[in-house]
């Protein structure tokens, strides 16, 4: 069977998870803002940014959200001179996916520009057959995005596949009611993803090459 593979992007494809939380870190300082801690930066990681900001903060209202957004983005750009670095394996899995004739997409919490500049930065810019982010439909864990991409591309629920390495990737896998592996070297406990019923965690991306629904390599 052909598949649709959909990956979210920070903390599963991309070793970004530090530099995000960093970024969070500053902005909320300039804001004025507590610092709330490695943990709680790290814990929204998946979600739309705005969405990401009020559960922070909670007390900030519409017009403060935003002005978190910009000061956030100005700091992710500036630090952006050396992008981030793919997982080790990533580009390996993402060509024998496409080379077995599979579909590849991205599911993301980022927006739409920042996930376009570093799919540049990286020579990735043709290299999915669908993209959604955040800023352009619902963010997650609503399953919309994954709606969209099953759509566009033609495929069926039975045929698409989730990947993330959150809570929010998987619950909106299973509130689209289509399968999902967990990744654990990115944000949430395997604890946290066992919850949402995997298919399978993987500790690295390229064990995803082994999972048993894709025959022998």
């Amino acid at each position: 069977m052909r598949r649709l593979f959909v990956f979210d992007w920070d903390g599963t494809l991309m070793d970004s998870v530090g530099r995000i939380v960093s970024c969070l870190r500053q902005a909320a300082e300039e804001q004025g803002l507590a610092d709330l801690g490695d943990a709680a930066f790290g814990d929204v990681i998946g979600l739309g940014l705005p969405q990401a900001i009020a559960q922070l903060y909670p007390q900030l209202d519409p017009r403060q959200v935003e002005q978190f957004r910009a000061t956030y983005a100005a700091r992710f750009v500036a630090a952006d001179g050396r992008p981030s670095q793919l997982f080790p394996g990533a580009l390996e899995l993402l060509e024998a996916l496409r080379a077995r004739g599979h579909w590849i997409a991205v599911a993301t919490g980022k927006s739409r520009r920042g996930l376009d500049r570093v799919l540049g930065e990286l020579g990735l810019s043709d290299s999915f057959d669908a993209t959604r982010c955040a800023d352009e439909t619902a963010s997650k864990p609503d399953p919309r995005m994954l709606h969209e991409i099953v759509a566009q591309l033609g495929a069926g629920p039975e045929q698409a596949v989730m990947i993330g390495d959150t809570e929010y990737d998987l619950e909106m896998a299973a509130r689209a009611r289509i399968r999902s592996l967990g990744v654990s070297h990115g944000v949430h406990s395997r604890e946290r993803l066992a919850r949402h019923a995997p298919e399978r965690i993987v500790d690295s991306l390229p064990e995803i090459l082994d999972w048993e629904e894709l025959g022998p390599r």
